[in-house]
This record gives structure tokens, sequence and C-alpha cells, in this order.
């Protein structure tokens, strides 16, 4: 049996970003015109995430993780949650 806490970190782990391919099939899923909820319920992830992901792809044209400033963590493979 699984609990809860079990079945948020599968579907989106705390420090995780999506793929390259769910980014994909969020963008084609907008423009097939489906709406950010219909998407969020379709894909099993957060509207925020959607949202942010159609934003980032309507302003930079591209949905490619962008570097960050600073210090890579040390331990990659510890999640923090």
């Amino acid at each position: 049996m699984q609990t809860a806490s079990t079945n948020i970190c599968e579907r989106m782990s705390c420090s995780q970003e999506l793929s390259e391919l769910k980014h994909g099939i969020v963008i084609g899923c907008h423009l097939c015109n489906k709406s950010i909820c219909e998407i969020s319920l379709l894909l099993n992830i957060p509207r925020s995430t959607v949202s942010s992901t159609i934003i980032k792809w309507k302003q930079l044209g591209t949905t490619e993780n962008q570097p960050r400033s600073g210090r890579p963590r040390k331990m990659s493979g510890v999640s923090a949650c």
C-alpha cells in the first residue's frame, strides 16, 4: 500500500525538473488548444508547472532548462525532501 507522500514523490520529486519529453508534451497539448487544467490532469503534474512551462516557452521560445547561478550541490543523488 502506498502512502500519500509516496504518490507525490512518484509524481514529481521535490527537487527534480520535468524532462524535455514532458515539456514537449505540455507544449504540444497547448498548441492543440487544451486548457491548463486539462493538461495538468492528463499528465498528472501541477497546474503551476504547466503554466510556467507555457509562459517560459512563449517568452524564450524554448523549454530547455536554463543554467542557474551558484555552485552545484556536492551530492546530487540525495533529495532534500
